[in-house]
């Protein structure tokens, strides 16, 4: 399955993703915590592998290892994996320690 992350569309975001491998904390205001696995991220957002149900337009927060949850919202989904677009694009100087400590 082609995802918006992929190919064309993926040339026309605001910034590049680069591939992360990290277990992170998903809450989206309907019930407790729950793991997903990120598998990219950029300033402005980030993939992720998540089996709860999430909806387009879900508004969440993203707890990444040593970090407060950050707010996002999904931009698309299929059965197992999100795109989420943060609220407040990630500071660049701790985006890049993220993909040194974790890419």
């Amino acid at each position: 399955m082609r995802h918006p992350s992929d190919g064309a569309l993926g040339e026309n975001r605001r910034a590049l993703r680069q591939p992360i491998a990290v277990t992170a904390q998903i809450r989206d205001g309907r019930g407790p915590k729950f793991a997903c696995r990120l598998l990219d991220l950029s300033t402005t957002g980030f993939r992720a592998e998540a089996v709860h149900p999430l909806s387009i337009g879900d508004t969440v927060w993203v707890t990444l290892p040593g970090m407060s949850g950050l707010e996002a919202e999904v931009a698309w989904r299929d059965e197992f994996t999100i795109g989420c677009r943060f609220k407040q694009p990630l500071y660049g100087p701790i985006f890049d320690n993220l993909i040194r400590a974790n890419g």
